[in-house]
């Protein structure tokens, strides 16, 4: 059924494409309200998981006391917040409920149109399948989400980076795929002789080392790494600090040490950087002027705002506008990568 199409029922793929821009707008959307929900320390508020029931949020005083109550019971509030007052629970209350929200209202946005689509039989061959695979991705990130939450809930103060880092790695790889998505149908509204692009090596390699560059961005965040050093080349007077003391196995500092993070998450960006940017300038000699300079740059943007970010001591709304760009970075470097998957087919 969903991937029937007839002269009674013709495929609609701008309309599909339009819908899925619509749904990757909302995403890059939610990876901002993440962040300001993981920097105002606000992820552990809600202690349970309603997927139903949760859309409603306290309306009595009562139904409040309780939520805080539930709060009260985990370390984070025993060990850091104990004495919070419920004003301050509410107004880290509302972040979380927001994310939440946001991301039940991301999931209604892309079931339902996909299920007009399909019983309208407007979905072309070949892209059922493929947008079955976007929601399953979609419903696995909820559940991914409740798995890095409920990794704070008992011994941990705040969830765990890996688990947070699988998160965001995850709603990312969802946006890149809508996107790219988007794109082929786009092409197959211009022409029905069009075809799916394919990923080339050099846009693959990009990708992987931007997927790489931004998990080391939420190991930053989550083991808030970023506080360790405000200066920038230097992290102090040198540019590794010594005296750091390593954790054993050796591999484990690349993962869980803040300083070797930080360390990391600030070099790696060049390498990246440059994989970007190549990828930028294939795309410009093959006639996606707009894509190829609009990556440049956000890519020097985004350098810019991580150093920004460090020398501010993590301000909040520059630290945000860091997450943001990385979200926009990625869907111009699929638009480029697109660009030439199709050029070389």
């Amino acid at each position: 059924m969903l991937q029937a199409s007839s002269l009674a029922h013709p495929s609609r793929p701008r309309a599909l494409a339009a819908w899925l821009f619509s749904v990757a707008g909302l995403i890059v959307l939610m990876v901002v309200i993440g962040g300001i929900t993981r920097l105002t320390e606000s992820g552990l508020s809600i202690t349970e998981w309603k997927p139903i029931s949760g859309i409603i949020p306290p309306l009595t005083d009562a139904a409040w006391q309780a939520e805080f109550d539930n709060y009260k019971r985990i370390p984070e509030y025993t060990q850091i917040n104990h004495g919070m007052t419920l004003a301050g629970f509410k107004s880290i209350f509302f972040w979380e409920f927001v994310h939440r929200l946001l991301g039940r209202l991301i999931g209604l946005a892309f079931a339902l149109p996909l299920l007009w689509f399909a019983v309208r039989r407007r979905i072309p061959p070949g892209y059922g399948w493929r947008l079955v695979a976007l929601l399953a991705l979609g419903g696995l990130q909820g559940a991914i989400g409740w798995w890095m939450v409920a990794s704070g809930l008992s011994v941990r103060t705040d969830v765990s980076h890996v688990r947070l880092a699988v998160h965001l790695i995850t709603a990312l790889v969802l946006l890149s795929g809508l996107v790219w998505t988007a794109l082929d149908l786009r092409a197959l509204a211009e022409s029905r002789l069009a075809v799916p692009a394919s990923l080339r090596p050099l846009a693959l390699a990009a990708l992987l080392l931007l997927f790489g560059q931004i998990m080391f961005g939420a190991f930053t965040a989550g083991l808030d790494a970023g506080y360790a050093f405000s200066s920038w080349p230097l992290m102090g007077n040198t540019l590794f600090p010594a005296g750091v003391a390593f954790i054993e196995p050796i591999w484990r500092n690349a993962v869980d040490n803040p300083v070797v993070v930080q360390f990391i998450h600030r070099w790696f960006a060049f390498v990246a950087a440059t994989a970007l940017i190549m990828l930028a300038l294939r795309s410009i000699r093959q006639g996606a002027g707009v894509a190829g300079r609009m990556l440049i740059w956000l890519v020097v943007l985004q350098i810019a705002l991580g150093i920004a970010t460090l020398l501010s001591g993590v301000q909040i709304v520059i630290a945000i506008a860091h997450q943001a760009n990385a979200a926009l970075t990625l869907i111009a470097a699929t638009f480029a990568a697109h660009r030439i998957g199709r050029a070389t087919r």
